[in-house]
């Protein structure tokens, strides 16, 4: 009897440690909030929300394969910097957004390459980061400092 209870429990706390390990942590800020608190916590040049006709215009992006989004663009064209943070309605879709993500910076770097030299070189240092169904991209010259805000996003509390 007591080798079937060591075996329950045993199984148990394996099942219990694999599951920790494998589940993403689901922060409890929507992405707008997310995006709000970064912009608080870490300065950066006026930015504007982009409207869901912008996103299919400049990320080439379903609006409807996205369960919520907050996308932050510069509001002078002399700028940049972007914060974009996507939660994927379907985890199969997360690869298809991270390559309209990766053809939107490089579109940004196209723009910037003979225009304005320092921002070009700002597009080139970008972050993407993918935590489960949640995407971020930054492209800013304070881009590590904003990522660990965002990694706090997802930490265990």
């Amino acid at each position: 009897m007591s080798f079937l209870m060591l075996t329950i429990v045993l199984g148990l706390l394996i099942a219990g440690c694999s599951k920790d390990q494998s589940s993403t942590i689901e922060p409890e800020l929507s992405a707008n909030e997310m995006a709000d608190k970064m912009l608080e916590k870490v300065e950066q040049p006026s930015l504007m929300e982009l409207e869901p006709d912008q996103i299919k215009d400049l990320y080439n992006l379903d609006p409807e394969k996205l369960e919520e989004y907050s996308i932050r663009i510069p509001m002078m064209n002399v700028k940049t910097n972007e914060i974009a943070i996507l939660k994927v309605k379907d985890a199969k879709d997360v690869p298809d957004v991270e390559s309209a993500i990766k053809q939107r910076v490089e579109n940004v770097q196209k723009q910037f390459e003979t225009y304005l030299p320092d921002q070009y070189e700002n597009a080139k240092n970008y972050k993407l980061v993918t935590k489960g169904n949640y995407i971020l991209l930054v492209i800013s010259e304070d881009a590590d400092e904003l990522l660990k805000v965002y990694d706090s996003f997802f930490e265990q509390k």
